[in-house]
């Protein structure tokens, strides 16, 4: 990426709306985009334009043929989004204005943005690290109040405040071990081991703990996968498009119907769940739903929670054989047993169902998907099988598995120190597991980087951010 280009990109979503924003960047980009502006004001220029502030007026072609009537907001270097001069030019939204425009743009000299450079720019212009900078694509793609509260809380740098902090009290502790390796010959120690150690356990706590978050930020982020399992023809499908609101899968009275994984996501009190409807498991010969059933499997033992659902008017004689199949790969996941087509049983066989699966301690619940009977109840034992705590501006959540691996290495590193330390190794090994810990927690917040990661990282986020 050469810095020293001036870019530009549309940086709204693709297609037509109302209004639409073109972005322009660098050492050019009030004076490139000043060529294809008119103010209203006729003696005003974008170059004495005040930073901060918008001017209206019109975006005119070779021809002095009038574009579209625009409003340009100025922002000057080095108090803009990405440290450089900035200019927005706010636009109707015709896709055709649009285009027009940023072909303009273009032919005055600047480039056309790759995918995130103007936040890599910001990243490489100090305005924010690494970790920061990963949370802009993260809030953009936030669906859920939870997931937008913790790319907020990532935003504003209170991950990077925790792993600055402790690579700073390693930083100082290094230095005195790798001045101890100046005076080997006197045999001293300038860094105290019974120090060193409290604080080596106390950031490997704070680094298991930042780890251990990684499991709800997961969740939050991407959606809780929730296995929709049981025999064919119990509703599996029906529930499905129940909980999605859409008719997402095909319904039938057919037999294994559902011979392939569907999978939809929706949102409830705040907390995205990712419903996975999986072929019906049943004792079969038919090779194409032998595989629709070897991926159910695959389903239950990927998923947080298993529904696992039954028909009040068929609990068939190979319950025992089902039970050990699902019970085998949900191991230690949630699972609700819910009971469908309750409409269509008594009380009393109610009763008996429950004599059935007396064995059975997790939650159960009746419901009839069909008919919608207590599909809120259903819900409502989802966020409770979910478990996930309630996230707060203040509150610390890893959700990135880039971070998750390089904390994870860091962790090993720390360890390592405080095992050292216990069996008294020379200052040399000593200080390279310190430093190691510490480019593990850099490469978190960009302070150690190569073109690689960074390349890998940007290359991620939409055009024009």
């Amino acid at each position: 990426m050469n810095s020293t280009t001036t870019i530009t990109a549309i940086s709204t979503a693709p297609g037509g709306g109302g209004i639409a924003v073109i972005r322009v960047s660098g050492k050019d980009a009030i004076s490139n985009s000043n060529h294809i502006f008119r103010p209203k004001k006729k003696s005003f220029s974008l170059l004495e334009q005040a930073a901060n502030t918008i001017s209206f007026g019109s975006i005119v072609n070779a021809k002095e043929e009038t574009i579209d009537e625009v409003l340009v907001a100025i922002f000057r270097a080095p108090h803009s989004f990405t440290g450089e001069d900035v200019v927005e030019i706010s636009c109707h939204g015709s896709v055709f204005v649009q285009q027009q425009i940023l072909h303009l743009l273009l032919e005055n000299g600047c480039l056309l943005a790759q995918p995130g450079e103007f936040t890599q720019r910001a990243f490489l212009n100090g305005k924010m690290d690494l970790s920061q900078a990963e949370a802009v694509a993260d809030l953009i793609a936030s669906t859920s109040a939870a997931s937008h509260r913790m790319a907020m809380n990532q935003m504003r740098g209170g991950f990077s405040t925790e792993l600055i902090k402790l690579r700073t009290q390693l930083l100082n502790f290094v230095s005195l071990v790798e001045l101890e390796l100046d005076f080997n010959e006197e045999d001293v120690e300038f860094a105290d081991r019974n120090q060193l150690k409290t604080l080596a356990t106390d950031i490997e706590q704070v680094i298991d703990k930042l780890s251990d978050s990684f499991k709800v930020g997961n969740a939050l982020k991407n959606g809780i996968p929730v296995a929709l399992v049981g025999e064919t023809n119990v509703g599996k499908s029906t529930l499905l498009n129940v909980l999605l609101n859409e008719e997402k899968a095909i319904v039938s009275d057919i037999h294994g119907t559902t011979r392939d994984v569907i999978e939809d996501s929706v949102i409830i009190n705040g907390v995205t769940f990712r419903f996975i409807d999986t072929a019906g498991i049943r004792d079969t010969k038919d090779k194409i739903e032998s595989m629709g059933i070897e991926r159910t499997y695959q389903k239950i033992e990927q998923a947080s929670i298993v529904l696992w659902i039954l028909d009040c008017t068929q609990v068939t004689e190979h319950i025992e054989w089902l039970t050990e199949r699902i019970a085998k790969r949900s191991a230690g996941k949630k699972v609700i047993l819910v009971f469908n087509k309750i409409d269509k049983i008594a009380e009393e066989e109610r009763d008996v169902l429950n004599l059935l699966f007396e064995q059975f301690e997790g939650e159960r619940i009746y419901i009839s998907a069909r008919e919608r009977i207590n599909t809120e109840g259903l819900k409502k034992a989802l966020i409770q099988a979910a478990q996930l705590p309630e996230i707060t501006s203040a509150d610390v959540v890893v959700s990135n598995i880039r971070h998750y691996e390089a904390l994870q290495n860091a962790h090993s590193a720390i360890c390592r120190v405080i095992d050292g330390i216990e069996i008294g190794i020379s200052g040399d090994f000593l200080s390279q597991d310190i430093r190691e810990c510490m480019h593990f927690l850099g490469e978190i917040t960009g302070q150690i980087s190569n073109d690689e990661i960074l390349g890998n990282i940007f290359g991620k986020f939409c055009i024009g951010k």
